[in-house]
């Protein structure tokens, strides 16, 4: 008989912090809006999800309110700030040569 308990786990083990990405299920449906607009938007754009980013950072802010996730900055998470998404628009759009 092995040492480590009846189905094989050590009981004695101490618990790991999860790694970052994954976070409580939200159980209590605190964020179940921002959620439904974000799926609801990735089938109507064909599952293009960079046609849907607003829905899925207002989803994440969410989480982070309601404590479901650590909060973090959301340039972090892969969005820009509100002013450098229309510069870096406004630049690629004045780099492009016209014929």
């Amino acid at each position: 008989m092995s040492a480590g308990g009846a189905f094989g786990g050590n009981r004695g083990a101490r618990p790991v912090p999860p790694e970052k990405g994954v976070f409580p299920l939200d159980h209590t449906h605190l964020c179940d809006l921002e959620k439904k607009d974000y799926i609801n938007c990735l089938k109507s754009s064909g599952h293009k999800s960079e046609k849907c980013r607003q829905f899925s950072k207002k989803y994440l802010e969410c989480r982070m309110e309601k404590n479901l996730m650590a909060k973090q900055d959301m340039s972090e998470l892969g969005f820009r700030k509100e002013g450098e998404e229309q510069s870096s628009a406004d630049e690629s759009q004045s780099g492009r040569i016209d014929k």
